[in-house]
């Protein structure tokens, strides 16, 4: 695959970009994109000018229209361990208000390739005597409350791969007693030399 001439071509609208990164979304429930791949592509993918660079993002996945989703059973708004872990990964509808409870376990939300339902989610989470990583997904705004919730992200103040009101948001209101909540992404690590990674990067707000 040849890199593209990034100067020329069409440019992207916000809508093709979205399409693109749901693509590889959806590529990555497959297990077709490692974590770094997916990364690195999705990074990629919500800060490019030209529909070239998105083009050569979703060369090698299925086209658009050979994506089957299947469709199963809808988590419900609650998700509770005792004494055990419990995760939820893959390609799933999340629902705008999500209680997720872990009393002497571990627990682990992946956001990355699941489907967001609503503007903003709030995830509620709480972890006693437990250890809770919450995964989200570049391009989103990040707002963090509660006792015992930390971030743990390649972000800089000021930087966003997405702008405006359409822009994703997840709040993560925790309660931690004697464990942890983590808020966490992923550093992009280029997966092909003839790609570069982009400089944008989701900025922290706290509330």
């Amino acid at each position: 695959m040849t890199s593209p001439d990034t100067g020329s071509g069409m440019l992207a609208s916000n809508a093709e970009r979205d399409a693109a990164a749901q693509r590889l979304q959806v590529a990555f429930a497959e297990q077709r994109l490692t974590d770094d791949e997916f990364d690195y592509r999705i990074r990629t993918a919500l800060t490019a000018r030209t529909t070239a660079e998105l083009e050569l993002l979703t060369a090698d996945l299925p086209a658009a229209s050979q994506v089957q989703i299947v469709a199963g059973r809808k988590p419900g708004r609650f998700a509770v361990a005792y004494k055990g872990s419990i995760i939820r990964r893959g390609r799933w509808p999340v629902p705008k208000d999500l209680l997720f409870g872990v009393y002497k376990g571990s627990g682990r939300i992946d956001l990355r390739a699941a489907e967001l339902t609503a503007p903003v989610t709030t995830i509620r989470a709480i972890a006693y005597k437990s250890n809770t990583e919450i995964v989200v997904p570049p391009g989103v705004r990040i707002e963090l409350g509660g006792l015992g919730v930390s971030a743990d992200t390649d972000s800089e103040p000021g930087e966003d791969l997405r702008s405006g009101a359409d822009t994703p948001v997840i709040r993560a209101k925790g309660l931690g007693y004697k464990g942890t909540i983590l808020v966490a992404t992923r550093t992009p690590l280029p997966h092909r030399p003839e790609l570069t990674p982009g400089a944008g990067k989701t900025s922290l707000p706290s509330t």
